[in-house]
């Protein structure tokens, strides 16, 4: 993973956040399902994630992912407007999960990243 950041987010609802922490494990949004892979963002790609894919929706919680704990589970691969999005080929155990919180934003519209609820 030379080059790539050790940290990327994912973006969960409020009854998948739920999931992961009361079973310790998030197994995947049913897109993630569908394509077989844990959909994932870098900082720098969040906000178009959540513009496009998360427009109007309320509740939802976002996970800072520790990639490096996940190892060879992560594959980084070509997606919207030829970018590189981190993909996890398995399920996203709570160990993972460096800090997570609610989606918010700051005035400018940037996303404020979580720092607290910290796992593992």
């Amino acid at each position: 993973m030379i080059g790539h950041p050790k940290t990327a987010y994912k973006v969960l609802t409020a009854p998948q956040m739920a999931e992961l922490l009361e079973t310790g494990v998030f197994k995947g949004a049913p897109v993630d399902l569908a394509d077989g892979y844990i959909h994932l963002s870098t900082e720098e790609q969040l906000a178009g994630t959540v513009d496009k894919h998360f427009a109007g929706q309320t509740d939802l919680h976002l996970v800072a992912v520790d990639l490096e704990a996940l190892g060879d589970c992560v594959r980084w691969e070509e997606s919207r407007g030829g970018q590189l999005f981190p993909h996890i080929y398995g399920e996203l155990p709570i160990g993972a999960a460096r800090a997570h919180g609610p989606l918010r934003r700051a005035e400018d519209g940037e996303i404020i990243l979580p720092t607290s609820g910290q796992h593992g």
